[in-house]
């Protein structure tokens, strides 16, 4: 059994500050990929300049990184646009979108998993409750694997016009 780095730690979110917080700090330990599941890259996170500096950290100083984004929900992407869609055109190797096929439209949580150890998940993405781990390899690789799912069954969108976006 793998033991937990001397740096674990576990976590409650209540509200906004907080899920970005732990959003910020589970970027910051990623050594190889991200997988976020949302339903509409709610812009409290995605579109905070703490959030994307951490990803331009990222992606610049690990060019190995890859991130995996599915929105179950683009129109409101669309209707108030985001700079993490503009940063992912920029590091189109890097990062890829893809809408979630009409078969899980129907989940209403949110996570955001790391390097199949880490995540940050909530039960109902319309509310910032839920919970932070840095080292839940079991949970991660659970909801991995659900995100694994619905990302085969869902088509990548390579280019914004194509995310509709």
């Amino acid at each position: 059994m793998e033991a937990p780095p001397a740096q674990s730690r576990r976590w409650v979110l209540t509200s906004v500050n907080e899920t970005l917080d732990a959003t910020v700090d589970l970027v910051g330990i990623t050594d190889r990929r991200i997988s976020i599941f949302t339903a509409d890259l709610e812009p409290d996170i995605y579109n905070n300049e703490r959030f994307l500096e951490a990803v331009k950290h990222l992606t610049l100083g690990k060019p190995f990184v890859r991130i995996r984004v599915l929105i179950a929900n683009p129109g409101r992407v669309v209707r108030s646009g985001n700079p993490f869609v503009q940063l992912a055109r920029r590091l189109s190797a890097c990062i890829e979108f893809s809408n979630v096929a009409e078969e899980f439209r129907d989940h209403r949580e949110a996570f955001l998993i790391v390097d199949e150890t880490a995540l940050i998940y909530r039960v109902d993405s319309s509310k910032w409750e839920g919970i932070a781990d840095t080292h839940e390899p079991a949970v991660a690789r659970r909801y991995l694997g659900l995100f694994d799912e619905v990302w085969n069954s869902s088509s990548v969108q390579t280019e914004r016009r194509e995310l509709r976006v």
